[in-house]
């Protein structure tokens, strides 16, 4: 589930792309935003979708909608269907997963978990979006061609060809 090669080779390639930091970084927050949804099966199409339509970086928005693995849906639905009734006004209480997570079980409560998951995921899209920079940066500070990369996009202000 977790092949901790097959993510530090995605991490390499993210880190290294030649693109600037910025145009990396939006990717990967609209991937993470995207993750936060409760559309099971639907977040790697709606992150191509997403890169497509955005002209985003196509693999760094991928990246971040795999963010949400199955070990952390759980949590997640129930503290986003909580903030969706709060918002919405209602009384907070937990969420009933008597039928599993495919959406015909989850379509009664769809009001809650869209609100709470788009405001969850818009935060989260924030923190990633400043982590995957400085991560970028930092990474680029060490290696001596990427260095010299990101000095002349800083120049420029864009993408070099």
């Amino acid at each position: 589930m977790l092949n901790q090669k097959r993510w530090k080779k995605t991490l390499y390639k993210i880190l290294s792309l030649d693109s600037h930091p910025g145009h990396i970084s939006a990717g990967f927050a609209v991937g993470v935003f995207i993750s936060f949804t409760p559309f099971f099966g639907l977040h790697t199409p709606m992150a191509i979708a997403a890169a497509f339509i955005f002209r985003l970086n196509k693999l760094t928005c991928v990246t971040g909608a795999w963010i949400n693995t199955p070990l952390t849906i759980v949590p997640i639905l129930g503290i986003s269907y909580k903030l969706g009734r709060f918002l919405r006004g209602r009384p907070v209480n937990e969420l009933p997963l008597t039928g599993g997570l495919e959406w015909h079980n989850l379509e009664k409560y769809a009001k809650s978990l869209i609100l709470g998951t788009s405001v969850l995921g818009f935060f989260a899209a924030i923190i990633a979006y400043f982590v995957c920079y400085y991560l970028v940066l930092r990474f680029r500070s060490r290696d001596a061609a990427q260095k010299e990369l990101a000095k002349e996009m800083e120049e420029v202000g864009e993408e070099l060809e």
